[in-house]
């Protein structure tokens, strides 16, 4: 059994795809929690395309890939927080206008060279592939993404949940918006090599949805997370390295497993706790269903 585990580490491309694996997992695990609270689950899956095309564009003019796609999604993000602050535009109308344009930008450029470009590599990560100047790309953003964490939570909270009263008490929402925006960009921007464009979305969603369905608290639903990237990252390579399926779609295929199992585990205990409501006895206020009510209980056991 022990040979089962270590088996897979006789070889270097192995190793480094673990590291690179854990620590994509890390990264998107923490920065799903926010982007699910914040109801952006569509900026991974925008910003996932918007890379497509600086890649293209990058590897085209032969400036590589990692430099086409951060010129990509940074603009990109700059681009849909001005965009989401006209009068009547949501982010979500933002992000589908602004990572469109991009996307095709670089479907136009994949057909006039695709010969240059490993198509199938960015659509779905190679994360066998990855070399060590992956892993020193990778370990920036995550040190970036913890100083930003650990500097400016309270803010990004704050932010996050309330962002009228926030600027009231100084916060400066609009620099926090571009902030997370480009926090999130770089955060894709690592992670394609491991994951691909069209799995990214997976990663940067589902660890926090999993998270807001067995915890109430912030700090625990990071950690809890964040638990659930890494371990995603681990079980998946294993299963990619001992099935001989794509690491990508094995690792964001575990991360589902998991979620399905605690939506099914919440849904039974919602409503074994609703038919205890419903049996005769002392009366009882009823449970609210409004969205704005639950945001506002939520947010006061977040910040507490």
């Amino acid at each position: 059994m022990a040979a089962w585990f270590s088996d897979p580490f006789a070889y270097t491309f192995f190793t480094r795809a673990m590291i690179a694996g854990v620590l994509v997992g890390a990264l998107c695990g923490s920065l799903s929690v926010f982007i699910v609270l914040r109801r952006m689950s569509y900026i991974g899956h925008g910003l996932a395309h918007a890379v497509l095309g600086g890649v293209a564009v990058g590897l085209v003019l032969g400036q590589g890939m990692y430099v086409g796609a951060v010129v990509a999604t940074l603009l990109a993000a700059l681009l849909i927080d001005r965009v989401s602050r006209r009068r009547g535009l949501h982010a979500d109308a933002a992000i589908g206008i602004v990572t469109t344009a991009i996307f095709a930008v670089g479907v136009a450029t994949l057909s006039m060279s695709p010969a240059r470009i490993n198509v199938e590599a960015v659509l779905f990560g190679n994360i066998l592939g990855v070399r060590t100047s992956d892993l020193w790309v990778v370990g920036g953003v995550g040190l970036v993404l913890l100083v930003t964490l650990v500097t400016a939570y309270k803010r990004l909270v704050f932010a996050t949940f309330d962002p009228e009263v926030a600027a009231v008490h100084g916060v400066r929402v609009g620099a926090s918006e571009v902030v997370f925006n480009l926090l999130t960009a770089a955060v894709v921007v690592a992670s394609v090599r491991v994951l691909g464009v069209l799995l990214i979305a997976a990663a940067v969603v589902i660890p926090g949805a999993f998270a807001r369905l067995v915890s109430r608290s912030l700090g625990a639903m990071l950690a809890i997370a964040t638990a659930v990237g890494v371990g995603s990252s681990i079980v998946g390579l294993y299963a990619s390295y001992h099935a001989d399926v794509p690491s990508g779609p094995a690792i964001v295929l575990t991360a589902s497993a998991v979620f399905l199992v605690g939506f099914v585990v919440s849904a039974t205990v919602r409503g074994v706790g609703t038919a205890r409501l419903r049996r005769p006895g002392p009366r009882r206020r009823a449970p609210r269903d409004d969205d704005a009510a639950r945001d506002r209980d939520d947010a006061e056991h977040l910040l507490a």
